[in-house]
């Protein structure tokens, strides 16, 4: 049986690029492999993009409100690969973990674990209840400690508020892998208790 993974973890660490070197291991070896992406990320449009530059055209751009059943082939199919999966609705997850587990193919799913408000989007919050195999990709915080959690910045200032989707590189978005240390001292601006 066929295993449902969910490999996570702060901004930058790795998990688009992960991806795309999963997907060519399989294709390369002459395997069928779909790759899926939220139609939520408008980064890239239909494509997947590394920040080291590499990219890839999506097999499915996948509206929050569609079934996943109904946008796949399964014959035939190697493994699932599901980029931004964070932005998945609970629904859509429990479709990929029902096609790994009756279908026999596995699914690999990549994503944020928690919004820039340190809070798990519904996305991962089924994909932690859901998932075989948990797997967290790290990075690090320009202290040099272990990142955990996703810094909002608007032209480049820190912001604590908004809504809990702004994709990096619109509207003057970008976003810092920051340690619990450097979250709590300048987001939540917290120096002692």
């Amino acid at each position: 049986m066929s295993k449902l993974y969910f490999r996570y973890g702060a901004m930058n660490c790795g998990k688009t690029t992960a991806l795309l070197q999963v997907a060519h291991n399989y294709e390369e070896k002459g395997l069928k492999v779909i790759v899926i992406k939220s139609s939520i990320d408008k980064k890239g449009d239909s494509n997947i993009v590394s920040r080291l530059g590499v990219e890839r055209k999506v097999d499915i751009l996948l509206p929050p409100a569609e079934s996943i059943k109904n946008r796949i082939k399964l014959d035939n199919l190697n493994c699932i690969l599901v980029d931004e999966a964070q932005f998945l609705t609970k629904e859509q997850v429990k479709e990929l973990w029902l096609i790994a587990k009756l279908y026999n193919i596995p699914v690999i799913c990549y994503g944020l674990k928690t919004t820039f408000k340190g809070e798990l989007f519904e996305g991962s919050k089924i994909l932690f209840e859901l998932s075989d195999v948990l797997e967290e990709l790290v990075t690090i915080c320009s202290c040099g400690h272990k990142a955990k959690f996703n810094v909002r910045k608007v032209n480049s200032k820190i912001v604590s508020t908004g809504d809990d989707v702004a994709i990096d590189g619109y509207d003057n978005v970008t976003y810092e892998p920051m340690c619990g240390k450097c979250y709590i001292e300048k987001v939540l601006k917290i120096k002692s208790l």
